[in-house]
Order: C-alpha cells, then structure tokens, then sequence
C-alpha cells in the first residue's frame, strides 16, 4: 500500500480507534464509519432493548450494545489502557480499580479527542455494503447511508485502496439451541442458560444477582457432564441445573437432569455470533460454526492481503498478563508493517 491510498475503517469501537490511530500515524488518509452517534462500540450503553430481542426478524431494528446498566469490568484498569495512554483515575471520575462501563466510555472518547479522530469518523453511518471493485483489483466499493432531511436514508458509494473491519462481535445474539420458545411478561420465576464459553459465564453470573432479589425463583443451566441439580448457597430462591432439554408451550422448561420448572422469562446469557452482512467477499470470506476463516493470525484473508483485514475478533485472552489490550495495540502494529512491505 502507498501513503497516499484512502482506507476505510468499519466501527468506531476499541478496535477501530487503535487502527485509525494507527493508519493515521503513517500518514494513510482514514476514514472511520461508525453507525452510532459516538465512539465506543459495545461500550457505549444504550437503554433501549431490541424490538425482536432473539434476532429472529431479518429486517428487526438492531439496538447496538450488548451492556446491562450495572455492567462493571471485570479486569483491573492498569492492564486495559494502551502503551502510550494509560486507563488513568481522573477527577471527577469513576476512581474504582474495576470500573462501571461509563469511566470506559471517557478513556475511549478521550483517546478518540486527544489524538484528533473524531475528525475522521462519520457519526451515523451504516455500512451496507463492502465489495471489490473486481477481481484484478485491490479496491473495494463502500456504500453506507445515513439519516438525511425529514429523516429520510441517503445513500453512498465510495471507493478505497484497502478496508479493515473493526464492527466488533457483539451485535447478533447466539441464541441456545433447544426445542420451544417461550415468552413472557409478568416476571415471578426466571431461567437462565449459561454459553459454552467460559468468559460468557461472567455476564451470566452478573445478572443472577441482579435478578434473584427481584425474582421469586432463579433456575441456572449450566452446561457440563453430569451436572446435578443443587441449590446455590449464596442465594435463597436460586437453583442450578444441567443444559436446558426443551422449553414446552405451556411455559414448563424441561432440563437435561429431569426436572421441570414453570418460567415466566428465559433468558440467554450465551454470547454473539460473529456476523458480517456488509461483506461481499464471493465466498472467499466465511463464518462457519462461529468460525471466521480463512484468516491468517485471525488478520489477514490470505488471498485479500493487506487490502482487506480484521481487528478485534479473536473471543478468547490470556489474562494471565497484564498485556490485554496492548496485545491488541501491537496487532494493529503489524497489520502496518505487513501493509508497508507492500508498496
């Protein structure tokens, strides 16, 4: 790539700020499309819920944030800054080691700010459409739209020497597969499934303490082998069961261990599936069992390198050093260095 190529980055979140900061440092001309009215990504808290919360309707209105309102990190701020800007206390600010999702929220506007990407960023733009020019070129077709006068969509293409997506895992629910459905109002008794994942099991947890004071009863899936029913001793109206077998239309769930409780709410604490709808890719690019790929160190499509590239996918960490997002900072990095050695 040359100095003077236009790339486009997708997603204003954690990752998409590092990269335009990135790119912008090696003088590439960014620019940043970002569909909510602010940076942050999937910490920027909205409290609106989805008016089809399973994602069942195609064509549904997608709320874009995955936060509870009570949401609190779950790793200490000095090991979720950068190199060079460090997740300080400010005055004023939320002064805690673990903080709520709000004191994020500043870091990243104030990172967006201080290092002038704000200017970059087009607030309210949806990404509709990213496509190759053709096959014997490395340019891509961006079309996105936004809200115009008396809120009408307008609609745009552009083209750019490179793409990299950075719009984040945390849009498309990844809803337990069982047989039923269910649907309630009227809350006295809540059943919550548990992901596969052990980092889902964190939000999952989160919200049985927000809701066992609040419930009649709680009854927790948990998926693992021969998991028994147990009642929790922390919690006085809170039992744990095996994975869920079905939910039946009379409102009864029905668990792999046998025993059958009467919900009013299921709830799905099971994570997000990766998701690309934009993406015109000819099948080179596909998501399979949750999987992207083909993808070089989860980066780089091998056939589409450097021009189109991805940030921020890889679901699991090492928390065993205090490196988690730096880790990322150096990846965005070499996705540079890789870029140069194409011109």
């Amino acid at each position: 790539m040359a100095q003077s190529y236009n790339v486009a980055v997708i997603g204003a979140g954690t990752a998409g700020l590092m990269t335009a900061r990135e790119l912008q440092r090696e003088r590439y001309r960014v620019t940043v499309f970002e569909k909510s009215n602010n940076v942050g990504g999937t910490w920027l808290y909205n409290p609106r819920v989805a008016t089809d919360p399973l994602g069942i309707d195609p064509n549904r209105e997608i709320v874009h944030t995955s936060l509870y309102r009570s949401l609190r990190v779950n790793l200490p701020r000095h090991i979720m800054g950068f190199l060079d800007y460090p997740f300080v206390k400010k005055e004023g600010g939320d002064p805690r080691s673990f903080p709520g999702h709000e004191e994020v929220l500043r870091f990243l506007e104030d990172f967006a700010r201080d290092f002038g990407l704000v200017k970059s960023i087009r607030f309210g733009h949806e990404v509709l459409r990213v496509e190759q020019v053709d096959e014997a070129s490395h340019e891509w077709v961006v079309e996105s739209r936004t809200r115009g006068t008396e809120s009408r969509w307008e609609s745009r293409e552009e083209v750019f020497e490179a793409v990299v997506v950075c719009s984040g895992k945390h849009t498309e629910p990844k809803i337990a597969e069982f047989p039923g459905r269910m649907l309630g109002q009227d809350c006295k008794c809540i059943a919550i499934t548990i992901g596969l994942l052990n980092s889902l099991k964190i939000s999952a947890s989160d919200i049985l303490k927000e809701v066992s004071p609040l419930a009649k009863q709680v009854h927790q899936g948990v998926r693992g082998p021969g998991f028994q029913l147990k009642k929790l001793e922390n919690h006085k109206n809170t039992w744990q069961h095996s994975m869920i077998e079905c939910a039946r239309k009379d409102g009864n769930v029905v668990f792999q261990d046998g025993s059958i409780v009467d919900a009013d709410v299921l709830i799905h604490c099971t994570g997000y599936k990766y998701h690309f709808p934009f993406l015109r890719s000819n099948g080179i690019i596909t998501v399979e069992n949750n999987r992207v790929g083909p993808l070089y160190k989860h980066v780089f499509p091998p056939s589409l390198a450097p021009w189109l590239s991805f940030v921020g996918l890889p679901n699991r960490v090492n928390f065993s050093r205090p490196f988690v997002w730096n880790a990322s900072e150096a990846l965005y990095s070499w996705l540079i260095n890789v870029s140069e050695q194409e011109k």
